[in-house]
């Protein structure tokens, strides 16, 4: 074998080495991105068969009697206002009406706690919406207990011995009572959409969290966009550069990598000690959270301004403009497509942030829905937090709910911001 011969050996064998090593780099990334991908769509169909129960509520319909005597005054004959009409105690008798044979104290009970604590708020609500009712027998459905949820939506076995269960033999069994006379049904949970927080599952909702995550992003977005786009264009057409510009700069990139927590210490310290703004209100936490986006925005604005050709700015500038008709004429609508999209996804950031929340009081329980920034509100990620920490396990499919409700908001942002992108960008 002549030198020629093993010198083309040789680089064969080092061409199949090359390829091998190509091969094997490109194996080991398709694995990674597959397993990555993999373990994203669990988690997904985790979360989503976790959280689809939440959106079904078990109902339980009640033959309800409503006395005329019990809404009159007997001797006055003026009606009495909703307040003072004790609407449990009718519910209780409807429930001890529809199950006679229960005489002791602690069957009825455990015969109350077939349905939930708000029972007495929807019959209030029904009766006042239709006060031709009074007087009447009504047939209602009023939301069932947590309990008889998890057994009708099969998270608690009904073969369970009675010690796993927290419904007692009786009470699964005038649950089936109920469910052969047709009056147990899995209906829609609109209490899910439209009540706010609560200590029993059931009542649970995320109405409040996400009117004050409206409030907090709408504060957010108020302050940080007009401030941001006012600073990159001030830094990038207007600045001279000098020391202290490129310090304003370094610190802006700096501030982009801070834990959000840090954020969270500062509107603690300036907005509520010094400044003494409302505790838990959407205005501190818009607030921080403007604080915590201001970079994001600020960078992609210069990078949107420094995009557009410099030939626009120049012919501008010949044609007589000001500098400052230049830019806001001509280069920032030119780059307000880039900014927006950054503007989005700073914000779409923010809206998923929960530790400077959690600083600044938004943890707080909070039933009543906010009506403005100042009233005390909590955020849908925060809400997502208190209910994890619920032992009950009707807390955890409304968690699930809760995530897949707060995706769908952040998904859409980002979508929002890929087509204005899209729409309005201009190639050069």
């Amino acid at each position: 074998m002549n030198d020629t011969t093993k010198a083309k050996n040789r680089a064969a064998k080092r061409l199949n080495n090359r390829h091998r090593a190509e091969w094997r780099f490109r194996f080991i990334g398709f694995a990674a991105v597959s397993i990555g991908l993999i373990c994203l769509a669990s988690i997904f169909v985790i979360i989503i068969v976790t959280g689809l129960d939440a959106f079904r509520q078990t109902k339980i319909a009640l033959e309800i009697d409503l006395p005329i005597e019990t809404f009159h005054h007997e001797k006055r004959g003026d009606t009495r206002s909703p307040g003072k009409v004790n609407y449990q105690a009718i519910v209780k008798q409807a429930l001890r009406n529809t199950f006679p044979d229960i005489q002791s104290r602690r069957d009825k009970r455990a015969l109350y706690r077939l349905v939930s604590s708000g029972a007495a708020f929807e019959l209030r609500g029904h009766v006042e919406r239709i006060p031709a009712l009074i007087g009447k027998r009504i047939t209602l459905w009023v939301t069932a207990s947590d309990d008889v949820d998890m057994v009708i939506k099969g998270k608690v076995p009904r073969t369970a011995p009675e010690s796993h269960r927290r419904l007692s033999d009786d009470q699964m069994g005038w649950l089936a009572i109920l469910e052969d006379a047709g009056r147990v049904e899995a209906r829609f949970n609109d209490v899910f959409f439209t009540g706010g927080d609560s200590r029993e599952a059931e009542l649970a909702g995320i109405a409040g969290a996400a009117l004050g995550s409206l409030y907090t992003i709408f504060v957010c977005l108020a302050l940080a966009f007009p401030l941001g786009v006012m600073t990159a264009v001030y830094l990038e057409e207007f600045a001279p550069k000098n020391f202290w510009t490129t310090l304003i700069e370094v610190n802006i990139n700096n501030l982009a990598a801070v834990p959000s927590i840090v954020f969270g210490l500062l509107g603690l310290a300036v907005f509520l000690n010094i400044f003494q703004l409302p505790r838990s209100s959407p205005l501190v936490g818009g607030m921080v959270l403007a604080l915590m986006t201001l970079p994001t925005v600020i960078i992609a604005g210069r990078a949107a301004i420094k995009a557009a050709p410099p030939s626009i700015r120049e012919a501008a500038l010949a044609l007589g403009a000001s500098p400052l008709q230049a830019v806001f004429h001509h280069v920032l609508p030119l780059a307000m497509p880039g900014i927006i999209t950054g503007g989005i996804i700073g914000t779409s950031r923010a809206l998923g942030e929960t530790a400077p929340l959690l600083m600044i009081g938004m943890v707080a329980f909070v039933v009543d829905l906010p009506s403005s920034v100042l009233d005390a509100a909590t955020a849908l990620p925060v809400q997502i937090f208190l209910w994890a920490d619920m032992p009950e396990r009707a807390f955890g499919e409304r968690t699930a709910a809760a995530i897949l409700v707060l995706l769908t908001f952040t998904c859409l942002m980002n979508l929002t911001a890929t087509i204005l992108r899209k729409k309005y960008e201009i190639r050069w």
